[in-house]
């Protein structure tokens, strides 16, 4: 290929990738994080909030009660299943009429129990929803609401995104055989994040790949639908599930809830249709209406799962008719399957613990791939500025893409940690635990890109990653702590979620680590590089920081 064509496309990378870089490592860090949204979860949820299993025919008198007494819950409600028993508690919502379809943000929560005397007892819950905001965070690349705007500012992005992923191919093609295993560790820094850099995104490239194309998909799936409508179905797709409009006089009465199959006879018509389905949950829909439906969702092991949560089966709360099989885990046709992969595909909702892991570790890979090409860029920046000086300043811009890759990078990852560590603390004694748990976040999260731009990136860079790591710690402290003194109302959980402590252990180990490489460079590495406090900070701040003890490298020396 011709050196001009390559030149092109490496600029495409590298613009592409910058302008998307930041914002995907928010993305792919908090999505790492939702693989395992279940156990954190858990983790995050105090015992006493816990309610003991029951055998599932024992729910259906509260379903029925709740059904029949509060109309809110008769229009759509939740009873969750465990282990093939029943939570005994009905949980539904009430959104804002004004909210957007995933804006969760004004939503309130209700559940119903049996009280003294086998009464229905209904309360306003307060959950924290912090596996959910993680999940916003990482669907609109850090934006706090997932709404229609926001979302399509994720498309763009992954768009961007994906011209990066195609650029960077074609930019590499010409050397890939030489240089794919090629890690050449040494003085010359660049070299050796620029081979780590090309080794990570062709490794991961079919992931990225998948991520990228279904995220645009997500993004505008509306429009793509709205297209089709007017396509394929004339614009009649609609009329296709509509109700048929009646009357006052014509509307037939109310049904009876206590007509509905009892749970256990929902969960064997599934699972005779579908072997081998676990079921997790019974979601009713307007079950004292003529069109009355009930979707079991569960997960099959061996089978792939349209949706994080699972799969579901429609059925007829009251005849137990089997009204749709089209997302049942483990009986979809060849068509619905494949759409499904997709899906599957992003959210990992295959292949069980193996899986996870691998997506998990993948998602990582990838907020480092982006945190390293916005390093790459600055360093790049600093070769070309120097010309025949041997020791320029910074340009300006170089200077504010540092900070800013600093503060938001890190700044994420620190206030992410402290939010989690706070699921802890908060229950007990705040009210509103998911706007606490945001306000967390974005605190530490601005404070962070407010100090790099303050300080400049190579003195905020070493004390952003130390708060990193301190935030990250205090999740296995937490537990820790919980054990030890329970009287501090925190609390300790054993087997698996152990895990959640020993990962956020790891990654305190990862980030000390960062931060003193990072301090090492930062006093030793070559003077004319951003990462040294021999360059001004953006706005003048921390001018007067005390010098290396000992002269930093010839700025020549690493090319």
């Amino acid at each position: 290929m011709r050196a001009d064509f390559i030149r092109i496309y490496k600029s495409v990378h590298t613009w592409t990738g910058i302008v998307s870089g930041m914002a995907l490592f928010i993305a792919f860090y908090a999505g790492a994080l939702t693989v395992f949204k279940e156990p954190l979860r858990r983790w995050s949820t105090p015992p006493a909030a816990a309610v003991q299993p029951v055998p599932l025919d024992e729910v259906q008198p509260l379903i029925v009660q709740t059904f029949t007494s509060t109309p809110a819950a008769a229009r759509g409600a939740v009873v969750r299943l465990e282990g093939g028993q029943a939570i005994p508690r009905v949980e539904w919502q009430v959104r804002d009429p004004q909210a957007g379809d995933h804006d969760e943000s004004a939503t309130r929560h209700y559940a119903a129990t049996l009280g003294e005397g086998g009464r229905v007892r209904v309360s306003e819950q307060h959950p924290s929803r912090l596996v959910e905001f993680i999940d916003v965070l990482h669907r609109v690349v850090g934006l706090p609401v997932d709404s229609d705007p926001n979302r399509w500012i994720m498309g763009v992005i992954c768009v961007l995104y994906s011209v990066a992923l195609v650029s960077g191919v074609v930019v590499l093609l010409p050397s890939l055989v030489k240089d794919f295993f090629a890690l050449r560790v040494g003085r010359n820094l660049k070299r050796m994040w620029l081979d780590a850099h090309n080794v990570v995104g062709i490794v991961s490239l079919p992931f990225h790949l998948v991520m990228a194309l279904s995220a645009v998909v997500f993004a505008y799936h509306d429009q793509i639908y709205a297209l089709q409508d007017k396509a394929i179905h004339q614009g009649r797709w609609a009329q296709t599930y509509a109700r048929p409009q009646v009357g006052p006089g014509d509307a037939p009465p109310p049904r009876n809830p206590a007509d509905m199959l009892a749970p256990t006879q929902l969960v064997r018509i599934v699972q005779q249709a579908a072997p081998g389905f676990e079921p997790n949950g019974l979601q009713y829909a307007q079950v004292t209406g003529p069109r009355a439906t009930v979707r079991v969702w569960g997960h099959n092991p061996q089978a792939v799962s349209p949706r994080a949560t699972g799969g579901f089966a429609a059925l007829d709360p009251y005849s137990g008719k089997l009204l749709s099989a089209d997302y049942l885990t483990g009986a979809q046709s060849a068509p619905n399957l494949f759409i499904s992969s997709f899906f599957a595909l992003h959210m990992a909702s295959f292949g069980g613990l193996a899986v996870w892991w691998l997506y998990f570790l993948l998602g990582l890979a990838g907020a480092w791939l982006f945190y390293g090409g916005n390093l790459l860029w600055v360093e790049t920046r600093r070769k070309a500025q120097r010309g025949d000086a041997a020791m320029p300043v910074q340009r300006r811009d170089t200077v504010l893409m540092a900070a800013a890759t600093v503060g938001v990078c890190v700044g994420c990852v620190a206030g992410l940690s402290l939010t989690l560590a706070a699921a802890k603390w908060l229950p007990g004694r705040v009210q509103d635990l998911a706007a606490w748990h945001v306000g967390i976040y974005y605190a530490v999260f601005f404070a962070s890109v407010a100090w790099a731009f303050w300080r400049g990136a190579a003195r905020a860079a070493v004390p952003l990653l130390w708060l990193a790591a301190a935030c990250t710690a205090a999740i296995p402290l937490s537990t820790l702590l919980g054990w030890l003194l329970p009287g501090t109302g925190a609390w300790a959980e054993g087997g698996a979620l152990l895990g959640v402590d020993a990962t956020a252990l790891a990654g305190v180990l990862a980030l000390a680590w960062m931060a003193r490489a990072t301090a090492r460079r930062v006093r030793h590495g070559p003077a004319d590089s951003v990462w040294s406090v021999h360059q001004a900070a953006p706005f003048g701040g921390g001018i007067a920081a005390a010098e290396p003890r000992h002269p930093p490298i010839d700025p020549r020396a690493q090319e």
